[in-house]
């Protein structure tokens, strides 16, 4: 599996409850966010990281990640969240 350019862990906030929903389904999830502020209870959360971990326990035998972040390489990529307007956002699946 490939996991292509997204939001980086050092860009995506989450609340405690999305937070709380991995770890309901997978206790390990909890290395994959980093408490941000604890005033606001905001997390850092890494997307590939949790994807790559996901696909490693699904079975997938090989995952590559890009490591490329769409909010700060502003240069390379459109980034919805940090440019919003436009209403569009892909997400691409295949299986072989």
């Amino acid at each position: 599996a490939w996991i292509g350019p997204g939001i980086g862990p050092q860009a995506f906030q989450v609340g405690p409850e999305v937070r709380a929903a991995f770890l309901d389904q997978d206790a390990g999830s909890a290395d994959f966010f980093v408490l941000q502020t604890e005033h606001d209870e905001r997390w850092l959360a890494d997307l590939a990281g949790l994807a790559r971990a996901r696909l490693l326990r699904a079975g997938v035998a090989r995952v590559e990640s890009s490591g490329e972040c769409t909010w700060t390489q502003a240069d390379r990529y459109f980034s919805h969240r940090r440019d919003p307007g436009s209403g569009r956002q892909a997400t691409l699946a295949y299986l072989v």
